[in-house]
């Protein structure tokens, strides 16, 4: 029964019972009956059928309701575009045509957010290279809600990356030199640019999460002795331990919760040219597991410990560290990048360990890959779409915002886009194609978000999302096809058909 049709305790109602209040019994009996113990029981077998299929926003589908839509095209023509307003109706399907099906029976991870990484050439753009207006605006844009796109996800690094006008730690020390009690640390040099901006933008979105990952251990901790390449050296396992609490709590003073931390930014990779450091997987257990954990367990630190933070194509490194007992007691996630391997990986490891989280926090575009178009297709397809649907939790590309000659950056990568664009000498900013992959998630779904089931006919890749007050439901699409795509988007009984443009992204949105 529709349940805008189940009959109230209207005036007229009662005055017709009342009517027929003879002494027939049994007539009597059978109309009360009708009026009002019918229609109670419709609506609890109602309530009951929906929480037993475990659809709890099933219910407002009953009747018919509008959809929302934005689209963005491959020729930006559209550029996360409201479009006319699509309505779910109780008619069939045209047979010919693909049907996107959205279960809510199914439910799968929770959903942290979408993000990038305020790398020191971030910070210092927004914070230096803008007006205060302009600033502000971008920053609005960036975190805050619609119209904004609320990014909610942050990398940090923990000192210098090759995204830094200049390469230091937070404890350097002369040459031949150590530091064993960090009596030197300090997070000074963060504090002209990168904790005012990350300031502002927790305080336009105060679900913003923090994630801390280093380059490279003080050169004092290394066998380099140096920040470029080298490994961590046993004797200082305790004091890199003491470096992430010092760092987590000089940043909590400052207001800025740290969410979690990864042992170490690609621990197979030493940069020639930029601050690395290797640890094997043997070695970031033992750092884990008796050093690090136990302090943040005995000081009460609550910042989460993720492992890897490195490509797909190495998946046995983090199923190492995984297999050691003590370690894993300790690891929350796994972190992936996307330079090398395939995007399964991620659902590889968690299907080994479906009780450690996946997290993706690192993949940049650039001029490699100079077509607007194709960018957007492949970074919904796997920053967005793929990142989800193999399990992540939360997806952070890399520089949130480089200028117009792909930096500041000193060694490392010389041709990287960011997020957006700033031309350091006026300040306008230009949105690149990763904004508008992360926009279709990230203005949607909701931080506590829980991704639900959808189906993905041939040619049309698709994530479906129920956001946390259980109202509200996103599902996107990304037509991969060179044609336009006529489909139908189902949900119980009710459907909407539309279409899309040949390497279009659309997300839906209902009530």
């Amino acid at each position: 029964m529709d349940i805008g049709e189940i009959p109230s305790r209207e005036p007229g109602r009662l005055k017709e019972v009342r009517a027929v209040m003879q002494p027939n019994w049994s007539r009597d009996w059978v109309l009360l009956m009708r009026a009002f113990v019918t229609p109670a029981l419709a609506l609890m077998a109602l309530l009951l059928t929906s929480c037993a299929s475990g659809r709890s926003a099933a219910l407002p589908l009953v009747k018919p309701r509008t959809v929302a839509s934005w689209v963005t095209t491959g020729d930006q023509s559209r550029l996360l575009a409201r479009q006319p307003d699509l309505l779910f109706n109780s008619g069939a399907v045209d047979s010919k045509i693909p049907v996107i099906q959205v279960d809510y029976s199914q439910e799968f991870q929770s959903v942290v957010g979408w993000g990038a990484a305020m790398s020191d050439a971030a910070s210092y753009l927004i914070h230096s290279k803008l007006s205060a207006g302009q600033r502000e605006t971008l920053l609005q844009d960036l975190f805050g809600g619609e119209p904004g796109i609320g990014l909610s996800f942050i990398r940090i690094p923990m000192g210098a990356s090759d995204f830094s006008r200049s390469h230091y730690s937070y404890d350097d020390r002369p040459a031949g030199e150590t530091d064993s009690t960090l009596a030197h640390f300090s997070i000074d040099v963060d504090r002209a640019e990168r904790i005012p901006v990350l300031k502002r933008a927790l305080a336009i979105n105060p679900r913003l999460k923090l994630v801390g990952s280093p380059w490279s251990a003080p050169g004092w901790m290394k066998s380099s002795g140096s920040l470029i390449k080298g490994a961590l050296l046993p004797r200082f396992h305790d004091a890199f331990a003491e470096y992430f609490r010092r760092w987590i709590e000089a940043y909590e003073t400052e207001g800025l919760p740290t969410f979690a931390i990864t042992l170490q930014n690609e621990p197979h990779f030493e940069p020639e040219n930029y601050p690395g450091m290797r640890l094997s997987p043997a070695q970031r257990a033992a750092i884990i597991g008796r050093h690090i954990g136990p302090l943040f367990a005995s000081r009460g630190i609550r910042a989460e410990i993720w492992d890897w933070d490195h490509n797909w194509d190495e998946p046995g490194s983090p199923l190492a560290v995984l297999a050691d007992s003590v370690a894993r007691r300790y690891v929350t996630a796994v972190a992936w990048h996307c330079y090398g391997g395939d995007i399964s990986a991620q659902t590889a490891v968690h299907d080994k360990h479906p009780d450690k989280d996946a997290y993706f926090t690192e993949c940049s575009g650039g001029e490699w890959a100079p077509v607007w178009a194709d960018n957007l297709k492949w970074n919904v397809s796997k920053m967005v779409i793929g990142n989800a649907r193999a399990w992540a939790k939360g997806v952070a590309l890399w520089n949130l915002a480089l200028d117009e000659n792909h930096g500041p950056h000193l060694g490392g990568c010389g041709d990287c886009r960011g997020v957006v664009t700033i031309h350091s000498a006026t300040g306008q900013v230009v949105r690149n194609p990763e904004y508008y992959a992360l926009a279709h998630a990230s203005r949607f779904v909701r931080p506590g978000a829980v991704r639900i089931g959808s189906s993905a006919p041939n040619g049309l890749e698709t994530v479906a999302f129920r956001n946390a007050d259980h109202e509200s439901t996103a599902l996107i699409v990304l037509n991969t096809t060179a044609s336009a795509s006529e489909f139908a988007v189902r949900v119980a009984e009710m459907s909407f058909t539309t279409s899309l443009p040949a390497g279009a992204v659309v997300t839906f949105t209902w009530k």
